[in-house]
């Protein structure tokens, strides 16, 4: 296979939209998106990964990934046993300038590279050292992954109407549930309120939709269920720490963001 023979190489591949598929990889993963975001499933939780995020996927570790937009992916991967002191759990972070211009000049050595000298060596050692210290400062931009047919349902619908006034009885109505059930469920399966859930469902989605440049962030705002762009940009900030476009600004010019909020 492509860059068994190297100590670590760079993945660098568009995408189209795919369906969900389940992959595991005999490599510690650093995957990053430059452009677009992608959905990732692991231990316990679902994850939105557009350009200010990355995540350390550590050897062996079984994880669902779909892409709903097309994106560009420019991922690392490590042999095991090459940096010490690695993260031994998977984990999110927010992207700084710093690591994210490493990533992209790692695009130098890819699976199929027939020169891996000391440059490449340190950088990459450099490189893991680097993203392991963000990993200390995990990313909120997750929502539980749920066990019943009910509360899938559930999740489904209103992933589906986040632009909606989204109404309790509905939701309890697509999940084939009493409203009281589902209240209950939430607490059990999700580990927060229904109303919770839907708060972080909408800024989760907001999050992915702020990716693309081209789309006005009043439009991410109407998309999320906010007819108010004051109300949007309140419920951003305490949710990720900046404004929708400071979020994007800090995106575009690779600053480094501020502590997010849990």
């Amino acid at each position: 296979m492509p860059g068994d023979d190297l100590p670590a190489f760079c993945f660098y591949q568009e995408f189209e939209p795919r369906p969900p598929e389940t992959l595991r990889f005999d490599r510690h993963y650093l995957m990053y998106c430059i452009k677009g975001a992608v959905r990732l499933e692991f231990e316990g939780r679902r994850w939105v990964l557009p350009p200010s995020y990355a995540a350390w996927i550590p050897a062996d570790t079984e994880l669902a990934v779909s892409i709903t937009h097309p994106m560009t992916c420019c991922s690392v991967l490590f042999r095991p046993g090459f940096v010490d002191a690695l993260p031994e759990e998977s984990v999110v972070f927010t992207i700084t300038a710093l690591a994210r211009d490493m990533i992209h000049h790692c695009r130098r050595w890819g699976p199929d590279s027939t020169r891996f000298d000391d440059h490449a060596h340190y950088f990459f050692q450099a490189l893991a050292l680097t993203c392991t210290e963000l990993a200390h400062r995990p990313s909120n931009v997750w929502t539980p992954m749920v066990r019943t047919e009910a509360m899938k349902r559930a999740i489904a619908f209103t992933e589906d109407h986040l632009g909606d006034e989204i109404a309790l009885a509905d939701v309890a109505a697509a999940a084939h549930l009493s409203e009281r059930t589902l209240l209950r469920r939430y607490a059990e399966e999700a580990g927060m309120s229904w109303r919770q859930s839907l708060r972080r469902l909408r800024m989760i989605r907001a999050v992915e939709l702020l990716s693309n440049e081209e789309e006005p962030i009043v439009q991410v705002a109407l998309q999320v269920g906010y007819a108010s762009l004051s109300a949007f940009n309140k419920a951003f900030r305490e949710f990720s720490g900046d404004t929708p476009a400071a979020f994007r600004a800090r995106r575009r010019d690779g600053s480094e963001t501020r502590t997010e909020q849990p």
